[in-house]
């Protein structure tokens, strides 16, 4: 991976065809220009299928043999989804391919025009003058291991997401029909709970069964002993309950079918938890992640799930910025303004790292005392929060280092970061 922009603007030489594709859902434009801006040809209108992608390539190539070309670079907007397959063709057929930041493509359309204007004559221009000038960034499109990583980790986000509601419509269910239920049982998802919510949901059911009929149900299903305790404080609930009692035939189907979701969700997620650690564990290093006390495998999974091959990478810097960590101020003259993350990058690896780095600190000696010292220091203490940012970029490095590498963790190296003082200096 190209890192500094002199050496992406370096890429585009006097044998360099740009082509700015703006891309679409069904028709991509695309105008083709040489190193100097200088425009070649028509403007060229193609679909977003095998034989517009085909016919793509023929009149780059017919561009690239009339002007004395040997070098085909690319240039789009990662446009929803739908710029993927067409760089994935592109890839197959070894074309260079870069993105530009649609942010950049917004704000520098206005150079050629004095216009914010859009159209599809005018967008590919935009975007092959960016490219032109370096200011692209070269996709991250994973293979094989780290491909299915990926997308069974973009699975378990989704499985996640609406499991999520799926309870949170269960204890809306429970609010309005059985607000009582929270008081006997203090998780809806422990077992007995959700065979009573089965067998026997609202407060009128459960005022019907005796003492005897609720233990028999639950053992069943619970291996556990449940005392009489609780069956009685479930019938005195039942019978005090203010819960709504109204449409209740359609309440309970309501409530079936909710806890039919759940339980297909949750088995989805504990398939796809089972996949993601056996696609993990085939990655060098990951063994020695998994050593450092606090980290678990759905970090180690997620980080490389979202950044890929570390071999693409020529710092771990390049990691940092990906993940939106990178320091950004606003100074001008004598003013300096406030030092902050920039957030931009993937959101998913800096949500993953702040996530993780939490129960790190509470559980991990070495990072507890390096937090410690980041916060108390003489010199530019930090904010917890800072601290913690701080201790994101640290895990980034040190898993850089692993992965690259193949070194083991060392504790004793990590706490270098903390500068004691010297005896002479205490003196």
């Amino acid at each position: 991976m190209k890192y500094t922009q002199n050496e992406k603007i370096l890429q585009v030489t006097e044998k360099t065809l740009i082509v700015g594709v703006d891309i679409a859902k069904e028709k991509h434009h695309a105008r083709a220009f040489d190193y100097r801006g200088v425009v070649y040809g028509k403007r060229l209108e193609f679909g977003n299928n095998r034989e517009g992608m085909e016919n793509f390539l023929a009149w780059a190539m017919d561009l690239m043999r009339e002007n004395g070309k040997d070098h085909l670079m690319v240039g789009m907007e990662p446009t929803g989804h739908y710029w993927l397959c067409f760089a994935l063709y592109l890839k197959d057929n070894n074309v260079k391919v870069v993105l530009v930041n649609p942010f950049h493509v917004k704000r520098s359309k206005e150079l050629d025009d004095n216009s914010p204007t859009k159209s599809d004559h005018k967008d590919p221009k935009t975007i092959a003058m960016l490219v032109k000038d370096g200011r692209y960034v070269e996709p991250n499109i994973p293979e094989g291991i780290y491909a299915e990583l990926r997308v069974a980790m973009d699975v378990r986000e989704r499985l996640n997401k609406q499991l999520g509601m799926i309870k949170n419509q269960v204890v809306r269910w429970l609010d309005i029909y059985f607000p009582e239920f929270n008081t006997v049982f203090a998780d809806w998802e422990g077992k007995a709970a959700l065979v009573t919510l089965k067998e026997f949901p609202t407060p009128e059911k459960i005022a019907k069964k005796s003492m005897e009929e609720i233990l028999s149900c639950w053992e069943k299903e619970v291996q556990r002993a449940i005392g009489q305790k609780r069956a009685i404080k479930l019938l005195d609930a039942a019978k005090k309950s203010i819960g709504k009692n109204q449409g209740i035939k359609m309440a309970e189907y309501e409530l079936k079918s909710i806890l039919e979701q759940y339980e297909l969700f949750t088995k989805q997620l504990e398939e796809v938890g089972k996949e993601i650690e056996e696609l993990v564990m085939q990655v060098p290093g990951v063994s020695e992640m998994l050593k450092i006390k606090g980290i678990g495998i759905n970090t180690v999974a997620g980080f490389i799930s979202e950044v890929g091959d570390i071999e693409r990478y020529e710092h771990p810097k390049q990691i940092q910025k990906l993940a939106g960590l990178n320091l950004v101020e606003n100074s001008s003259g004598k003013h300096k303004g406030e030092t902050v993350i920039s957030k931009r990058g993937r959101r998913r690896l800096r949500s993953i790292l702040f996530k993780a780095i939490m129960p790190i600190v509470a559980k991990n000696k070495e990072f507890q005392e390096l937090h410690k010292y980041y916060t108390t220091r003489a010199q530019n203490p930090l904010k917890k929060k800072q601290s913690l940012i701080a201790l994101c970029c640290k895990i980034i490095r040190i898993f850089y280092v692993i992965l690259r590498k193949g070194v083991k963790y060392d504790p004793v190296k990590m706490l270098k970061d903390i500068k004691r003082p010297t005896l002479q200096g205490v003196a």
